[in-house]
């Protein structure tokens, strides 16, 4: 029935491909579907739990840490990036997944206990700097989970696959993935104030996630699970991927093209954010980052379902790379143009900035992401390991935290409506200004692409 299922949307994959995607789509759902929980949760726990007036913070502390912790991020980020490039060199693609999976679950693991000490003792018995350091390590852990192992499961993917096999399944993994992150943003559309049974889903999830490569690498030939690209033998070298970026036109090409739209997403987002903190309370909160993450990740799936295969099939990796910054660039306009000619109240701007969130997560999760990660294919297991974890990891992170410090220099501190005028009206024309540049490089990154899959080069 399932394998009915996957023929009927995707009728190019084979049906010797068929376990291999499988297990990769269900290892996915569980990567993502834990990503999004744990994103919700970060604002949740950050915005209203960790700070709490009872102990003394001032009522928006937890939202002018965000800035800081943007910037604390790629340094954070940075160290594991060094661990996780070592350790590419020392063991196998698959069991380097087992290992940083398992960081993560012993370290959800200990925020599960102290959200659960938090519940039954209550504030005062953990104290201000035990509330507040789990505030900022959770925030910090999640963005490095968004980063490390997003991109490590998609380092394994591509060097698993074959160009033809990226364009038959890519799509299908994508769509697969939205039932994950619908299912952890449902989550928390739950009426309850119970916070730590959460993160013990996550713990869970990512066992799942382990147990299913598992199976994949035991059932799974192994002639299935190589890529067409040849590359000479290399020393190992932890430094390799940076020198690598900065050597190769096209893979700076493909660091603007995956990490420039998170400058301006960050800023949006943090508009959207400040606004929700500042009308609703912890519970409604809560209901409205849960309704976010549903609607977004819902309509990924029906884009990815009926549309991504299509669109790639039909234009090309070429076109497609061009369709994201122009959808945002057109959401973006539309909501600026909406603040300025309407003069909205604070309720609807939030929710035409809604809106426009909604437009931009979703083309980049079914239509973005798959197609960036095929930019990889033409590359050495260095570029698709090392590179791209610098990119994806270090790289997303200093995005966002560039999108971030924008953000807190718009901020007006105790006084949350002019840091929202602020956001709306200059972050907004920051924002088109970086994705001008974003485009420039994803019509120079397409072009290549398509020059070293016809040519069968390699960038090594």
């Amino acid at each position: 029935m399932f394998t009915t299922f996957i023929q009927i949307f995707y009728p190019d994959i084979k049906r010797e491909e068929m376990r291999k995607f499988s297990f990769l789509a269900l290892a996915f759902i569980f990567t993502i579907g834990t990503y999004w929980l744990m994103r919700l949760l970060k604002d949740l726990v950050l915005y209203k739990l960790a700070f709490p007036a009872s102990l003394g913070w001032a009522e928006d502390a937890g939202r002018l840490w965000i800035p800081t912790l943007k910037t604390i991020s790629p340094l954070f980020v940075l160290v594991l990036v060094m661990i996780y490039s070592k350790l590419v060199d020392m063991v196998e693609k698959h069991k380097l997944m087992y290992i940083i999976a398992s960081f993560y679950m012993i370290f959800f693991s200990i925020m599960t206990g102290i959200l659960f000490v938090k519940n039954a003792y209550g504030d005062q018995y953990l104290g201000r700097t035990i509330l507040a350091t789990s505030g900022i390590l959770g925030y910090l852990f999640t963005e490095s989970f968004g980063s490390l192992m997003v991109a490590l499961f998609w380092s394994f993917t591509v060097s698993s696959s074959t160009s033809d096999q990226a364009k038959r399944g890519f799509p299908f993994i994508i769509a697969a993935g939205q039932f994950g992150a619908i299912g952890g943003s449902s989550l928390l559309l739950i009426k309850t104030t119970v916070i730590w049974p959460f993160y013990a889903i996550v713990v869970v999830c990512l066992g799942l996630f382990i147990t299913t490569i598992y199976y994949l690498m035991k059932t799974v030939p192994y002639q299935q699970m190589r890529s067409d690209v040849a590359e000479k033998p290399k020393n190992h070298n932890v430094l390799s991927g940076l020198k690598l970026l900065c050597t190769k036109p096209y893979l700076v090409g493909i660091l603007i093209v995956s990490t420039f739209y998170e400058i301006a997403g960050t800023i949006v987002e943090y508009q959207m954010n400040s606004q929700a903190s500042v009308i609703f309370d912890h519970t409604t909160f809560k209901w409205f980052k849960g309704i976010y993450g549903v609607s977004i990740n819902t309509l990924a799936f029906f884009i990815a379902l009926l549309g991504t295969s299509y669109v790639i099939k039909k234009f090309g990796t070429r076109i497609c790379i061009l369709i994201y910054p122009v959808a945002f660039a057109a959401a973006l306009l539309g909501l600026y143009s909406f603040y300025n000619i309407t003069q909205p109240s604070a309720v609807h701007l939030l929710w035409a900035t809604f809106g426009a969130m909604l437009v931009v997560k979703a083309v980049a999760y079914a239509v973005n992401n798959p197609v960036k990660e095929m930019m990889y294919i033409p590359t050495s297991k260095d570029a698709k390991f090392k590179t791209k974890g610098i990119i994806d990891m270090f790289g997303s992170r200093s995005a966002k935290m560039s999108g971030a410090q924008i953000g807190g220099w718009l901020n007006v501190e105790n006084n949350p409506v002019l840091s929202i005028q602020n956001l709306m009206m200059y972050g907004s024309l920051i924002s088109l200004g970086v994705i001008g540049v974003w485009i420039i490089a994803a019509i120079y990154v397409g072009a290549q692409n398509a020059k070293l899959i016809e040519n069968k080069e390699i960038i090594e």
